[in-house]
């Protein structure tokens, strides 16, 4: 079966073998086999699978086999400076991280796997304006893959945002998971936010961080916990 794969994450298994755990088109999430070592083979799969890498390859699906054999592996992009630039690779490990955690089952969907490919192509080609809300553009719009994006028909000036149930409200909710009528508004805006039009939207380096922390907060409440991500603290650094 020939396989379209967006790079997440590589385990070493043994002297000899690498785990890649990737998101494919045909088969959703998997484990295969990487050649490791010193050799020019396990140097050219080291290259091609950094994070959200965009691969094919051919491999042997049996049932019940959890970790499958890779063969004729190649790149499908050649990237300009995903791997290249500091600020994108950081990102792309960012990312590569958060999607190792929300994507865990094994489900098929061709649609949330053309979004990744689409969006992985973008940030190769972002300029530095386009970049610095990149991220945050991504997690809203992949909340809407994952059936998780907040409800915007609700929304209503001076009303606060309750984060459990995704939705604005005009009193406060009886927990303290929500946002007050300030940080709402931003929440609203955010919802309008775009590939197209991410670079208009200006703000700071603590207001950045601040807005990811919440928008991690509300993966946490309806999804999975975003509470662990090791690279979170690098990348907040370097934006």
């Amino acid at each position: 079966m020939n396989l379209h794969l967006v790079a997440l994450k590589t385990t070493k298994y043994s002297d000899t073998q690498t785990i890649l755990t990737a998101y494919s088109r045909e088969l959703g999430r998997v484990s295969l086999t990487l050649p490791a070592g010193k050799g020019k083979g396990s140097a050219r799969a080291r290259a091609l699978t950094m994070p959200l890498g965009l691969l094919e390859c051919v491999s042997e699906v049996r049932p019940g086999r959890e970790i499958l054999p890779m063969r004729q592996l190649s790149q499908t992009v050649a990237f300009v400076s995903l791997h290249t630039d500091p600020v994108k690779q950081m990102m792309a490990m960012f990312l590569s991280e958060l999607l190792s955690v929300v994507l865990q089952g094994g489900d098929t969907d061709s649609g949330l796997y053309d979004f990744l490919e689409m969006a992985i192509r973008l940030l190769d080609g972002a300029d530095a304006p386009r970049t610095a809300n990149f991220h945050i553009c991504f997690l809203m719009n992949l909340a809407r893959h994952l059936g998780i994006e907040p409800d915007a028909s609700t929304y209503a000036p001076g009303a606060l945002f309750d984060l459990a149930d995704g939705c604005w409200r005009r009193t406060m909710p009886l927990h303290r998971n929500y946002l007050a009528p300030d940080a709402a508004e931003v929440a609203r805006r955010l919802s309008r936010m775009t590939f197209a039009n991410m670079h208009r939207f200006r703000f700071s380096r603590n207001d950045r961080n601040t807005i990811l922390d919440t928008v991690l907060e509300y993966y946490s409440l309806h999804y999975v916990s975003m509470r662990n991500l090791r690279s979170l603290d690098i990348l907040r650094m370097m934006l």
